[in-house]
């Protein structure tokens, strides 16, 4: 049943996806007066549709895509090379501003979304700590060599001042095998310090240690365990187990591993009240490893505003850049081969996620597709050959040399992206299907 719950939801996602992107190319080609033979979503043979004016709007058969059909679109054809209205006909700039219509809507679709969401629940972190507070330090990690501790304030990271933890996780996830120059304050002086995050070889992200303090909530429950037979409740904020504060989730974890299955006492926050309950850890498998949980789900705590359409779209502009800036930073780090290509997710995660979204919410999954529609707009402006970024590198490339490649170079071009893309998706599916199944699953 979750099954066809994700296939239902991802449908929805990469629907909505696909329809803005499509749009894009479709009222850009209208604009500019080129024919438009075609408004698929979908690839492969028709299912059914409506034909308006010139154009034939329908779904095909493969629902995992779409396409916009302009005449003489394509290198080589031949039915729309003595048509005006064909797209090969139309001035460069005309066929660039075109390409670059489709990324161009999944970017303006990702800003909406968020500055809808914003405008009706923003989450921010209540006051807990001043921005750039580390609450944990995992020990053995490359903070924790580097010399770094609890309670250190990162004031200064590769040179930016009084960073807050978006920025700092931004330089950190996408800088494996890198030194960062890091100045930390400590008991009022400035303290200079060089990590180099490691990469996490499962998730093929980089990794330093360290995480920001912030209070810790539940928001779930571990089956199977006892937090919520003790009177535990969603929502409650743990305050300190065994007398020790809980300031990350990092914290909570080791806290849980250290009782060795003894019973821990939480001192937990609910409405404002301090409340006292003893719990029995419970001795669980988790990733092929048995750790002492103490069964709680836990999140950063956060507290719920409304924000103004001004502040709203500010807001929704700076993550969106800030989410486009460390994309593309980890696409940097494969190519120099400081990341792993493994944590690229195709459309089976996909699904998961957007299942996954949608049963938490109609907030979680806006989120998502707003994440997800920006990806979209970073990975089609790739200059990679049939996708719109190739199309726009190849027009500048022309626009340059004021004048036309050869049919052929074209041809081979397209061939190459057609190869290299086809590759791309067999990597995500094996990958999809390696993180899915069990260990030891074939």
């Amino acid at each position: 049943m979750v099954v066809f719950e994700n296939i239902w939801w991802l449908l929805v996602l990469i629907g909505v996806m696909i329809m803005i992107h499509e749009l894009g190319h479709f009222w850009a080609a209208r604009f500019f007066d080129v024919k438009v033979e075609a408004f698929s979503f979908g690839f492969g043979p028709r299912l059914f549709g409506f034909r308006r004016g010139e154009t034939d709007f329908r779904v095909s058969l493969i629902l995992f895509g779409g396409y916009v059909k302009m005449t003489g679109e394509q290198p080589g054809d031949e039915s729309g090379a003595l048509d005006p209205r064909s797209f090969q006909a139309k001035p460069r700039w005309q066929r660039l501003i075109i390409a670059a219509a489709g990324p161009f809507m999944n970017i303006v679709l990702a800003v909406a979304l968020l500055t809808g969401m914003f405008m009706y629940k923003f989450p921010k972190p209540p006051e807990w700590s001043q921005p750039g507070t580390i609450g944990y330090v995992r020990p053995n990690s490359p903070a924790a060599e580097a010399g770094i501790e609890a309670g250190d304030r990162i004031v200064e990271i590769q040179g930016q001042q009084n960073p807050d933890w978006g920025s700092i996780l931004v330089k950190e996830l996408a800088s494996a095998r890198q030194p960062l120059s890091v100045v930390i304050e400590r008991d009022g002086k400035r303290i200079p310090f060089t990590v180099t995050p490691v990469l996490d070889e499962r998730l093929g992200i980089a990794y330093a240690g360290w995480s920001e303090e912030v209070e810790i909530e539940i928001f779930g429950f571990v089956e199977g365990t006892n937090a919520q037979k003790s009177g535990l409740e969603f929502g409650d904020v743990i305050v300190s187990v065994n007398g020790n504060p809980m300031r990350s989730v990092g914290t909570l974890v080791e806290a849980a591993n250290a009782s060795q299955g003894k019973p821990v006492e939480i001192i937990f926050s609910r409405d404002g009240e301090r409340h006292r309950v003893v719990v029995e850890p419970t001795l669980k498998d988790v990733d092929g490893e048995k750790r002492y949980l103490i069964g709680i789900q836990p999140r950063q705590k956060m507290v719920y505003t409304q924000l103004p359409l001004t502040e709203a779209l500010a807001e929704s502009v700076r993550q969106n850049i800030s989410y486009a800036t460390l994309i593309y930073r980890f696409l940097e780090g494969i190519v120099e081969r400081r990341m792993s290509a493994r944590s690229l997710e195709g459309p089976i995660r996909i699904a998961q996620l957007s299942g996954d979204a949608a049963r938490e919410g109609p907030f979680a999954f806006i989120g998502l597709m707003a994440m997800v529609s920006l990806n979209l707009a970073v990975f089609n402006l790739l200059p990679i050959p049939i996708l719109d970024g190739g199309v726009i590198l190849l027009l500048l490339v022309e626009m340059l040399m004021r004048r036309d490649l050869s049919m052929p170079v074209k041809e081979a071009i397209i061939k190459v992206g057609f190869v290299f893309l086809m590759l791309v998706v067999a990597f995500v599916l094996y990958n999809d299907l390696s993180k899915v199944l069990p260990r030891g699953s074939s």
